[in-house]
Formats: C-alpha cells, structure tokens, sequence
C-alpha cells in the first residue's frame, strides 16, 4: 500500500507538481476530473462522494473524495481515498441504503493507500453504520 502511495508521489513530482499535502492532492484529482458525486441528506457523517478517474502516464487511477459532515459548522471536511477501479459501482449501488456501510464496505479499506484519510475506527460503530 505505501508502494502505491509513494508511486503516486513520484509521479506527482515527475510531472512537476510538488504535491506535499492531502489538500494538494485532492485539488489535484479535482482539477483533472470533474468526477461524478453521489450526495448523502440523510447520513448522520457522510455528507457525499464524488469518484474520480485521472489519467497519468497513460495509466488510470481512481479516487473517491468523502466529504464527512462538520459537528461544528455546515460545511463538510473532504478526504480522499486512492480506491478500485469498482469502487464507484459498488458504492452507488449501495449507498442508498446506507451511505455508511457503503463507505466501510468500499472506500474505508483502501484508508492507507494515500494516507488522506482521517481515522475512523473510534466512530464507525457510533456514527457510520
């Protein structure tokens, strides 16, 4: 997993970006893909996800950007997962239901690939199922 993330990194670097945080990198995907967003009214900590599909080097990388609602303000604080390339069908096939489980099911195990993301196992039982 660190391998993809250090891969992702070089490549960031080769290109001539100097991607050194999280918040680069997410403007990064962004800037490149418009991706397609899937919002979540009713979750209690999702507030949405948008999936991505970015072309470096003539390989395709994909990302999902959670954005995980705010206790304190209306806003929403995004975090950004390197995921699968089924990540995206697997999800909104699914996250109807619950847009937790979904996200424990199909984004949360791929949390180390960019180390973007925050840690959660102290409230998924709480606040994501």
């Amino acid at each position: 997993m660190k391998q993809i993330f250090l891969l992702v990194i070089f490549i960031f670097f080769s290109l001539g970006l100097k991607a050194q945080s999280c918040e680069e990198l997410i403007d990064f995907v962004k800037s490149n893909d418009y991706g397609t967003t899937y919002n979540s009214p009713l979750s209690e900590a999702i507030s949405k996800v948008s999936f991505h599909k970015v072309f470096i080097d003539f390989d395709t990388y994909y990302f999902a950007i959670v954005c995980f609602k705010s206790k304190y303000s209306y806003g929403c604080n995004e975090y950004l997962y390197q995921v699968g390339s089924n990540t995206k069908l697997n999800y909104t096939m699914n996250y109807l239901d619950s847009a937790g489980k979904a996200f424990w099911k199909y984004i949360q195990p791929y949390h180390e690939n960019l180390e973007c993301s925050p840690s959660l196992n102290r409230y998924r039982k709480n606040h994501l199922a």
